[in-house]
């Protein structure tokens, strides 16, 4: 999917990112980890959209955990 194309908004991010294990987003130099069935959802959604509303880029998947915006430390990993 080009999120540039077609930008997903936070309803469809909510839907996207429900199912996952971990959640990790990427906020300035500091990462937020939401987890397990009891993570905020509210508190994930809001953090893992921009202003615009749509989901944060880069969006990574792997396996069933995102990494939702960049964060240089995450990323060097990969």
């Amino acid at each position: 999917m080009d999120a540039r194309k077609e930008p997903i908004k936070a309803e469809g991010a909510a839907k996207l990112l429900a199912g996952a294990e971990t959640v990790h987003v990427a906020s300035g130099k500091k990462t937020l980890t939401f987890a397990g069935p009891e993570a905020d959802q509210e508190t994930m959604i809001a953090k893992a959209t921009g202003r615009t509303g749509n989901l944060r880029a880069p969006t990574l998947r792997q396996g069933n955990t995102f990494y939702v915006g960049f964060n240089e430390e995450i990323y060097s990993k990969f």
